[in-house]
């Protein structure tokens, strides 16, 4: 058993993070912590403006505060933006103060999954299937240098990638109490 007060979910777009997130929360009795939506919420403006506005450094650095107050908290499953793992004082934080799940997908899933979303910025391009294997080739070890557990959602609905990390998640983490 792995204990850590709060379980955190990594990974690229389109990998279940949020679907997946809500239903895994519900099952542990755990308040689900949409940390996009929480930046949004902070700063009353949406990713897609954020990222106009401040550029992608400012949205990083608005992500980064935000990250760091929500896990500061304990009985969460905060589902992060794919590139919150960017930022190396994130992966420590999330290291130090959860239990990391890596939701893997592949290129071709995510554009599936994705079909016409008009809501992510950086998929904004008409290369989308290279922009996100280039997002890939960065993102794929940090994603592994923190994750304490890897499941590859490629093929699986929702309800089965859940019922899938249930199970594995009730014989490796353990979530700890925190005194408020």
């Amino acid at each position: 058993m792995n204990p850590a007060p709060n379980l955190i979910l990594v990974g690229p777009t389109g990998a279940g993070k949020t679907s997946i997130g809500k239903r895994v929360a519900e099952r542990f009795g755990l308040v689900f912590v949409d940390a996009d939506q929480a930046i949004v919420d902070r700063t009353g403006a949406s990713i897609a403006s954020l990222f106009e506005h401040v550029g992608e450094a400012g949205f990083r650095e608005r992500e980064k505060a935000t990250l760091h107050d929500l896990l500061a908290g304990h009985g969460q499953l905060v589902s992060t933006g794919g590139g919150a793992v960017l930022d190396a004082d994130n992966r420590i934080q999330m290291k130090q103060r959860g239990y990391v799940v890596y939701l893997q997908v592949s290129v071709e899933a995510q554009l599936k999954r994705l079909g016409r979303c008009t809501n992510r910025p950086l998929l904004q391009r008409p290369d989308r299937e290279q922009v996100l294997h280039d997002m890939a080739m960065r993102r794929e070890p940090l994603y592994r240098e923190i994750a304490d557990l890897t499941l590859d959602t490629d093929g699986l609905t929702p309800p089965e990638a859940t019922a899938r990390l249930t199970q594995l998640l009730a014989h490796r983490w353990q979530p700890i109490e925190e005194n408020a």
